[in-house]
């Protein structure tokens, strides 16, 4: 008989914050407690460590976490993945959007930035004693929690190895061989095809040889879609949307899951990633954007989700702490249908009870630990019972010592901790998932047959029995066993996929097959094969492909064990050319922009001095065609159309203006000077002085009556501040946040310069112009520059002006930012950053996205 677990909890509950690095981390706890004689709401809600950050007139930065929580019931009742993935981020926006509306309304009538979470219906705010006191204070907020970061563990560090660098596997390593997911392969022919795995993590080198092949991203013949496939929050790996690992963590823990050549458990799946970490760290601001885009994946600048994208199955190799800050993300993920995996921590000394940290020790999660090759359980596993809550952890034990996986550099490398432990699992659910599809989306029956399938470990120092553990938990993941205890309610659909003609076979073609709402699809091997594990019922089959027509089967009806042969032929499509111009939003000629199209296998062309481009044989259909603008890209946007090739095309390539996430829009404008008239007090290097407005003037969304002007060039709509501010690329989180960098440089003025307002026109239809004249470069002041913001009270557009910009780097932007910032450095419409593309007499407009 099996000990009882604790049951999986919808609290709404974050506690001090516990998000950690890339690996199975730990740090520590804050220390908080509410003393009974200090019964205030400012020590009643909020963290001990805000406390201390905010004294002496400091400011701090942390996430004020409202008490109203999403209902998601309805989603663990909906039947398929999709589904429950669709209702659940439905159900936690519209609540975070409708219960964070009050507060957010109170933060912008004091000039506070802030980001939402609606996956824990939390913001980030930075602010001071007088804020936090008043947010305390509020009936609506359940608790003020700091920002944190944590680092690597030192027992991962150690761990690592080079002596299984560079070469590729042979035969199938250790852990897979131990928890027999090899005999699942030859006895069940499943290598978790069908199945999505991602995991949150230091990122992933997409191209690795090992892991290339089963990127959803990949389009074959070696072009790549990432959109809803890789999000990075954290910036680290550029603008351009292209996965990364800076770490190696990431790539490690992904080639466990789904390496090819034997390091993978479920080397047939497919996989995605976020990188929540930036490097051998994790923010809890990174972790939490991540946690959002697992439940719904967006495109690379974060916007369109899609929950109906959302992995099968995630893994957390990351953890530490002894608080319940993600049993928010936890529950969602599995209200969504989501399998996740956590590792139990690497803080363990062999004998010590109650070393595991969350999140892995919270009982919504599944923790894992971590054993030998000689089956004895690791010295830096982390044991029960938990800290959190009591519940028993952790749940189940996998190999998690000299593991060899995948590493950046097209390599291999074997390290250690429950970090590589929880991959195995992971990758054991994909292929439970894979053989037994009726348990897809059922998160608590896919636990009990894991943890049943457990082989049974003997240690009870730390409480439990030999059946369950808080060592070993349920004992050491064994997959075979829980394939062949799993519902037997599959059918088998398999088949080849070839050209009608010629015969050979069809790589990379889409099956799918669909039973209502019901959708399971893979792609075809390099030979053509296919395999699909289903549920009983009646399916239709349908197939598609680059360059071939789609085919559709006719409806069919699989029984429980039967196994079905589906060969499908297709008709190869005529070619033809596609040429055409890129043009830039004032409609002239282009040179290097990238033209691709985002879901067919051609490599991408560049568009010449007149903007030209050529694909010289595009087979027919429909397909997405992208022109992305070169550095600089100024106002330009990147163009998405849908094409339809039928014949030889001709198309002009119009970018659209550039937009931010808000909807503002950047335009070149009409250059109408207008010269100041009433002075602003700033002189000398480093100064601002606030002025009143004429008129309410809204920056992303929030509406002000006065701004701070700064002698370097920016006008901030939030508190002044001084202080010599060194120019950014925007967004960052870095102050300034809430701005307009008009010229963002280290200028001074002195007599010959001066800051001037004007206000121009009547009620309704006014213009209120801030002037820089004559501002002296610092490091240079024989070099001066004139520019004005000008803000229209009509449109709510914001116009930045230059005037006598001549020949000099400095003077064109070679050292300057110009651009707009929202308030919490999260988006922003940046037209440029050291970069030399301002000339004389030219204005470029920001408008706000039409009511």
């Amino acid at each position: 008989m099996h000990l009882p677990r604790s049951p999986r909890r919808r609290t709404a509950v974050w506690a001090a914050a516990a998000i950690t690095a890339a690996a199975a981390l730990s740090g520590p706890a804050p220390a908080f407690a509410q003393s009974a004689a200090d019964p205030s709401p400012v020590t009643a809600k909020v963290d001990s460590a805000v406390l201390d950050t905010v004294e002496d007139g400091k400011e701090s930065t942390f996430f004020v976490v409202l008490r109203p929580q999403a209902d998601l019931s309805a989603a663990e009742g909906k039947r398929t993945h999709a589904d429950k993935a669709r209702s659940a981020f439905s159900a936690l926006r519209k609540k975070a959007e409708s219960s964070q509306a009050p507060l957010q309304a109170f933060l912008d009538k004091e000039r506070v930035g802030y980001q939402s979470f609606w996956i824990a219906n939390a913001l980030k705010v930075t602010g001071d004693e007088k804020l936090v006191t008043a947010l305390a204070g509020r009936s609506d907020v359940k608790s003020i929690r700091k920002e944190r970061t944590y680092h690597l563990d030192e027992t991962e560090q150690n761990s690592v190895t080079d002596a299984a660098a560079d070469a590729d596997p042979v035969a199938a390593e250790w852990g897979v061989k131990d928890i027999k997911a090899d005999q699942v392969w030859s006895q069940y022919d499943d290598r978790g095809e069908g199945i999505v795995i991602a995991n949150v993590d230091s990122g992933v080198q997409f191209d690795h040889p090992a892991l290339v092949g089963n990127y959803r991203g990949n389009l074959g013949d070696g072009t790549f879609s990432h959109d809803y496939n890789w999000y990075d929050p954290t910036g680290q790996c550029g603008t351009g949307g292209t996965p990364c690992d800076n770490n190696g963590h990431g790539t490690h823990t992904m080639g466990t899951m789904v390496g090819a050549g034997g390091v993978g458990v479920a080397p047939g799946a497919k996989w995605i990633a976020a990188k929540g970490c930036e490097s051998s760290s994790c923010s809890d601001s990174s972790l939490l954007a991540a946690g959002q885009w697992i439940l719904a994946p967006t495109d690379h600048n974060g916007l369109n989700p899609k929950p109906e994208l959302a992995p099968d199955i995630v893994n957390n190799s990351w953890g530490g702490g002894d608080t319940t800050f993600y049993q928010d993300i936890v529950e969602a993920w599995n209200a969504a249908g989501i399998f996740e995996a956590f590792a139990a921590g690497n803080d363990g000394d062999g004998t010590t009870c109650s070393t595991a940290h969350a999140p892995g020790s919270q009982a919504p999660s599944y923790g894992v630990g971590a054993y030998d090759v000689n089956g004895k359980i690791a010295s830096f596993s982390g044991f029960g019972p938990s800290l959190v809550d009591g519940s028993a952890k952790p749940d189940i034990s996998a190999p998690g010592v000299n593991v060899r996986s995948t590493w950046p550099g097209n390599t291999y490398r074997a390290i250690s901790g429950t970090s590589m432990a929880t991959p195995h699992v992971a990758g054991a659910a994909a292929l439970l998932w894979s053989a037994a599809p009726s348990l897809i989306g059922k998160i608590d029956e896919t636990r009990a047959i894991l943890n049943d399938g457990a082989i049974d470990v003997d240690d009870t120092h730390c409480g439990g029995t030999a059946d369950m553990n808080n060592v070993w938990g349920e004992g050491k993941l064994d997959i075979l066993a829980s394939v062949d205890a799993a519902p037997r309610s599959a059918a088998t659909v398999t088949g080849t996929v070839t050209d009608k003609v010629t015969g050979k076979p069809v790589s990379g073609a889409t099956v799918k097959a669909q039973a209502g709402t019901a959708k399971r699809s893979v792609t075809t091997a390099a030979d053509g094969s296919y395999k699909l594990n289903l549920t009983a019922g009646a399916y239709t089959l349908s197939v598609s492909g680059y360059g071939y027509a789609s085919a559709t089967e006719d409806a069919f009806t699989v029984t429980t064990g039967e196994m079905v042969t589906k060969d499908l032929a297709l008709d190869a499509v005529p070619v033809h050319a596609v040429s055409g111009t890129v043009l830039d939003v004032t409609g002239k000629p282009l040179k290097g922009a990238t033209v691709r199209f985002a879901d067919a296998p051609l490599a991408a062309v560049t568009s010449d001095s007149n903007g030209a481009f050529r694909f010289p044989s595009v087979a027919e259909g429909s397909f997405s065609l992208t022109a992305t603008p070169a550095a600089p890209v100024l106002c330009n946007g990147v163009l998405t159309t849908t094409l339809t090739v039928d014949g030889d095309e001709t198309l002009q390539a119009a970018l659209p203006n550039r937009t931010d996430a808000a909807g503002n829009t950047c335009a070149p404008a009409t250059y109408n000077w207008i010269s100041g008239r009433t002075n602003v007090a700033l002189s000398g290097d480093e100064d601002a002085r606030t002025v009143a407005l004429p008129f309410p003037v809204k920056l992303y969304g929030v509406s002000y009556s006065s701004a701070s002007v700064t002698t370097n060039g920016l006008l901030n709509f939030l508190q002044p501040r001084l202080g010599d501010y060194v120019n950014t690329a925007l967004p960052t989180a870095a102050q300034p946040n809430g701005a307009v960098a008009a010229f963002w440089d280290d200028l001074t003025l002195d007599k010959k310069s001066s800051v001037q307002t004007a206000t121009t026109g009547t009620a309704g239809a006014r213009k209120f112009a801030i002037v820089w004249n004559n501002a002296a470069f610092a490091d240079n002041t024989s070099v001066r520059v004139s520019f004005e913001a000008v803000l229209d009270e009509a449109t709510g557009a914001i116009t930045l002006q230059y005037k006598g910009i001549g020949s000099n780097a400095l003077q064109q932007g070679s050292s300057a930012t110009v651009g707009m910032e929202n308030q919490a450095g999260t988006d922003a419409l940046q037209y440029s950053f050291n970069e030399t593309v301002l000339k004389d007499a030219s204005a470029i407009r920001f408008s706000p996205k039409a009511a």
